[in-house]
């Protein structure tokens, strides 16, 4: 009986603790969610002060109303287009990282130092390729027309803010890169469980391959997408934008792995992802005028819209009442719109077919 009655007051004891303990994961999730939340409001708050001010310091600065026609804001708008696609590649990656060291812990957490140690060598390598693309399109502008290879590297900026908007919208193509990466990580788990010095380095070299490719493949489609910045802006817009994106990525960095909190990812993508496919109607406006400019196509204006449109439309939005430029705006958000809609019709029926068997 006395037992009986311990073992009824121990198995008491360890529900209580359980439920207490089930109680306080719930109290931190829910801390954590209030976290993400509070955080996505920051972010789009301090981005709306910082256009804010970035507008009253152009202001104050000329003299007087920021005129939209001036040089300087062509610079100052180009640099938040630049802080936005470094910050969404930087989330890229940081989520790629986060997936595959999610599960790197107790015996296995050494294998984190090798992935950041590659993607140190990814941003390494980032600013050599800066360099020796720098080097490649500054030689062609000494045989070719600038007109022309600004034209080119226009076309190429918006290719691959393209395959940025991919990204966005086609969830089959972001996490297959992760289930690839992750695919990768667990071969390399099994492997080190065969033991052996020359199985160990190969491990090691793996994890950092994997680091490497997170990040190196962000850093390559940015600078590829800056070369039309630099040539048409010069170095100084295109520094502070991806400062500014750097900038951001950091604070992301620092609160996902020394933090270890779980931000709101998929907000903060679709709001960076809205804010890139507007890059993308201006790129495509402005490539389409710079491609009139250079004679590559026709120049068709539209006179009942010449006296709607103004002046600061084309310098801010990259609107010109020409049929070549409005027509190449339209195909691109029809192209974003039509891809994401195909997608979402082939997912709806695999689901469809996944239910009925």
């Amino acid at each position: 009986m006395l037992r009986f009655i311990l073992n009824h007051v121990l198995s008491c004891r360890e529900r209580r603790l359980a439920i207490g303990a089930r109680g306080r994961a719930a109290t931190s999730a829910a801390r954590t969610r209030r976290f993400g939340r509070a955080f996505s409001r920051t972010s789009l708050l301090a981005g709306a002060f910082a256009v804010a001010g970035l507008m009253i310091w152009q202001a104050v600065s000329g003299g007087g109303s920021s005129d939209p026609l001036a040089p300087h804001t062509g610079a100052t708008a180009a640099s938040l287009d630049i802080g936005v696609l470094v910050f969404r590649e930087g989330l890229e990656c940081i989520l790629v990282l986060a997936a595959i060291t999610a599960s790197l812990v107790g015996s296995s957490a050494a294998y984190r130092r090798p992935i950041a140690a590659g993607a140190a060598a990814g941003f390494a390598a980032t600013l050599l390729t800066w360099g020796g693309a720098v080097r490649a399109v500054d030689a062609l502008t000494a045989s070719v027309p600038a007109l022309y290879v600004q034209a080119a590297t226009g076309l190429l900026a918006i290719v691959v803010l393209l395959v940025v908007m991919n990204w966005f919208f086609h969830k089959v193509y972001w996490t297959g890169w992760i289930s690839l990466h992750n695919r990768r990580k667990k071969e390399l788990l099994t492997s080190a469980d065969e033991g052996g010095r020359r199985t160990r380095r190969r491990i090691l070299l793996g994890f950092a391959a994997l680091g490497f490719t997170s990040f190196y493949r962000e850093g390559v489609e940015v600078v590829l997408f800056l070369q039309t910045y630099r040539l048409r802006l010069g170095t100084t817009p295109v520094r502070n934008g991806v400062l500014l994106g750097l900038a951001l990525t950091s604070v992301v960095a620092a609160l996902t792995f020394l933090a270890h909190r779980h931000l709101p990812y998929k907000r903060m993508l679709v709001v960076t992802g809205i804010l890139l496919g507007a890059v993308l109607l201006v790129m495509v406006g402005e490539q389409a005028q710079e491609m009139q400019l250079a004679h590559w196509l026709p120049t068709t204006v539209i006179p009942g819209l010449q006296a709607l449109i103004p002046a600061w439309m084309g310098m801010w939005f990259a609107v010109f009442p020409t049929v070549e430029t409005l027509t190449a705006q339209l195909v691109a958000g029809l192209l974003v719109l039509g891809s994401y809609m195909v997608v979402r019709i082939q997912m709806a029926r695999a689901e469809a077919s996944a239910a009925e068997a």
